[in-house]
């Protein structure tokens, strides 16, 4: 394995490693929970890679599916070591999408729709600023400035020289028309905005109003895709108090499948700075 993978991705190869080994012994994942005496939603986020998997965990699982190629055990316990390590994300404290970031992190492109907001890869400081405090009224000046941080952490990823996040993004004309801080700051957001589309590696598309209903009506999501094909696309649905993270090849096609309509239905590239163009001398009173 790669040094350079990160914790979460680490979690998640081993979690589909063990997951293979259970299929190969025949065994549902109740029948494990009940040969270790653990609860079976335990054994569930042990192979989806949202839960920490320690050495014990890998080794009491070897022993119930009968591994006897040693190697095969070190080295999975390895990757158990090795998933325990802590992202550069950690150091921001307890961050309730630390999971998502982990994906993000390591992903070659991210397709995201979103029909409030501009997403957070291509949001500037103040408008961070002012899209979480309105977001988290509660939170206090310093949860505000350590998201923000990691707002701006993320977005490192679009601007690396080598093998930059490959980012398509739709959104909703309600995203440059909802005044988010101030007028000036919408300026300097949707200026940024058109800055960022003009990347080779980025991508900007707007739904007008008028299209009227359209597969993303349902709301926000985002379709993670990975350099390793062992890794399996993800889907990201963020949530108030919880998020959702789809695997399943069938969950991640309909995704797929709805966001090339979105794509289909939307503005062109062009057609999208145009609109978005005309939006900031709005905001400038210029029209």
């Amino acid at each position: 394995m790669a040094s350079n993978v990160n914790p979460t991705v680490r979690r998640r190869r081993l979690g589909q490693e063990l997951r293979r080994l259970r299929e190969l012994k025949g065994m549902t994942a109740e029948e494990v929970a009940e040969r270790l005496l653990v609860s079976q939603s335990k054994i569930s986020r042990l192979e989806n890679g949202r839960r920490s998997i320690s050495q014990r965990d890998v080794r009491d699982l070897c022993g119930v599916y009968e591994v006897e190629d040693h190697r095969i055990v070190d080295s999975l316990m390895q990757m158990a070591k090795d998933s325990r390590q802590q992202g550069w994300w950690h150091s921001f404290g307890d961050i309730p999408y630390s999971v998502y970031i982990g994906l993000e992190t390591d992903a070659a492109s991210l397709r995201v729709y979103d029909p409030q907001v501009v997403p957070g890869l291509l949001q500037t400081r103040s408008y961070a600023e002012a899209l979480i405090q309105g977001a988290l009224p509660e939170a206090t000046p310093a949860d505000i400035e350590k998201r923000v941080q990691v707002r701006l952490r993320r977005q490192e990823r679009i601007a690396a020289e080598e093998n930059p996040l490959r980012l398509w993004a739709v959104l909703d004309e309600a995203a440059v028309r909802r005044e988010v801080g101030s007028k000036q700051v919408m300026i300097e957001q949707l200026e940024y905005l058109l800055e960022m589309s003009q990347l080779p590696h980025v991508t900007v598309q707007l739904i007008p109003f008028q299209m009227g209903a359209h597969p993303g009506v349902s709301g926000q999501y985002a379709i993670l895709e990975f350099p390793d094909a062992a890794d399996s696309s993800v889907v990201y649905i963020e949530g108030v108090t919880s998020d959702l993270y789809l695997e399943k090849a069938q969950d991640v096609q309909k995704y797929a499948v709805m966001y090339e309509h979105l794509r289909a239905q939307a503005l062109n590239v062009d057609q999208t700075r145009e609109f978005i163009a005309d939006v900031v001398k709005d905001y400038a009173g210029l029209r």
